[in-house]
């Protein structure tokens, strides 16, 4: 198949094919990163910025070097150095970064469903990195393309995403992704973090740690968001962690290989104990790297997809 959308703004719009052809071209980027020079020209002449209204250090940090590798120009934008302090909207902002003539923009934002709405006014690509409460789409295709490479495959693994459902934009595009390549779902936390009506999305939901740990072939822990909590209803952190957090003792009534993922940044102590994340479970580095290779693959398909309807367009 072609890559022919000029945006990835999430996976719930994606099919299982579309979904598997970014993992694909994230694979064959993943070398790139082992070189001596670990750089490709695939994007030379292209820029890429990277627009971000909440604070980050691994996707941003990681989107930044994806397209210097594939040879683009990288310009980094945050809300608090920018025009937005002035009362600039972010349609008005995508507009003028536009007219510096970029080819991309990056952006995440603190509301749902920011990215599509500056797509819809924009020629440039725009990828999601995060909007909301919505989806992270970049984020769940590099936990699914850990997954992958860990276990072989998607289809049949039983997988869990255990902790802060509610607020998590990664535990949606999970959702969203594996579910559409095979996977078993199930989300696990304290009931007043159990969105309502979740189980539309295709998962089976529990409350009991242990029983989302029983048969799970991997486990996607979520950081438990509490600058989110404007009404105090959160368990406090010594109680999530004695409930819900991931431990040795816990691990050990789990399937020996039980991978242990985490999307950062960790809470040690609060849903996850040291010795797990650290220990030889964790695959929460091994996902850092492997986001270079997926968000390699996702400028690069975006970027090429623009190219071709600019090319359309003006025949």
């Amino acid at each position: 198949m072609a890559w022919t959308r000029k945006d990835l703004l999430g996976l719930e719009d994606l099919s299982k094919e579309e979904i598997e052809f970014i993992l694909a071209t994230a694979e064959s980027f993943k070398e790139v990163s082992t070189r001596e020079i670990k750089k490709v020209p695939a994007l030379r002449g292209k820029t890429v910025v990277n627009l971000f209204y909440e604070p980050s250090t691994r996707t941003r940090v990681s989107f930044e070097i994806a397209a210097k590798r594939l040879s683009a120009d990288v310009i980094n934008i945050a809300s608090e150095t920018s025009s937005v302090r002035k009362g600039e909207t972010l349609i008005d902002t995508g507009k003028n970064i536009e007219a510096l003539k970029v080819d991309i923009i990056v952006v995440r934002h603190n509301y749902s469903g920011a990215a599509t709405m500056l797509a819809r006014h924009l020629k440039a690509s725009v990828i999601n990195a995060g909007d909301g409460w919505h989806e992270h789409p970049t984020q769940a295709l590099l936990d699914i393309f850990t997954l992958k490479e860990k276990l072989g495959g998607i289809s049949g693994l039983n997988v869990s995403i255990l902790g802060d459902i509610a607020h998590s934009r990664v535990a949606r595009s999970n959702i969203w992704g594996l579910t559409k390549l095979g996977a078993k779902v199930m989300v696990c936390a304290p009931k007043m973090l159990i969105p309502p009506a979740i189980e539309q999305m295709g998962v089976a939901v529990t409350n009991d740690i242990d029983e989302a740990l029983h048969n799970a072939d991997a486990v996607n822990v979520l950081r438990m968001q509490f600058e989110r909590d404007e009404e105090s209803a959160f368990p406090q952190q010594l109680e999530y962690f004695k409930n819900f957090g991931i431990t040795q003792e816990r691990l050990e009534k789990a399937k020996k290989n039980i991978i242990v993922m985490h999307p950062g940044p960790l809470n040690r102590g609060i849903e996850i104990a040291s010795n797990v994340a650290d220990g030889l479970n964790s695959v929460i580095l091994e996902q850092v790297t492997n986001g270079i290779a997926v968000r390699m693959a996702a400028l690069f398909l975006v970027a090429q997809a623009n190219e071709n309807i600019t090319h359309e367009d003006t025949d």
